[in-house]
């Protein structure tokens, strides 16, 4: 398996309420430490994009990416799972909802 199929079969399995890095998710596919960049170019080629859980996908910070576009849906979607995200876009609970996927 390619490190771009382990991403997606990665990517598609973060359970729902729970968090990983774009880091970490490149780890756990076999990736190095620039691999992370690769992420989103990676799952951008997916055929049906909008299985893709995106808002579990953040920064290693617990910073959560936003367009002016989707931050009304995205902000509901984290509110639905309960991932508590400030004003400024960062997680609050991000401790409590972060998932090491090697442990998948």
């Amino acid at each position: 398996m390619s490190f771009s199929e382990r991403v997606l079969e990665l990517a598609l399995q973060i359970p729902e309420g729970r968090v990983v890095t774009y880091g970490s998710l490149a780890r756990a596919a076999g990736g190095g430490a620039l691999a992370a960049r690769s992420i989103s170019s990676i799952l951008g080629k997916f055929p049906n994009k909008n299985a893709i859980p995106w808002h579990r996908i953040v920064y290693a910070n617990g910073k959560v990416w936003f367009s002016p576009e989707d931050e009304q849906k995205r902000r509901k979607l984290y509110k639905r799972e309960n991932i508590d995200v400030d004003k400024k876009g960062k997680i609050v609970n991000f401790e409590e909802v972060f998932i090491d996927l090697t442990d998948l």
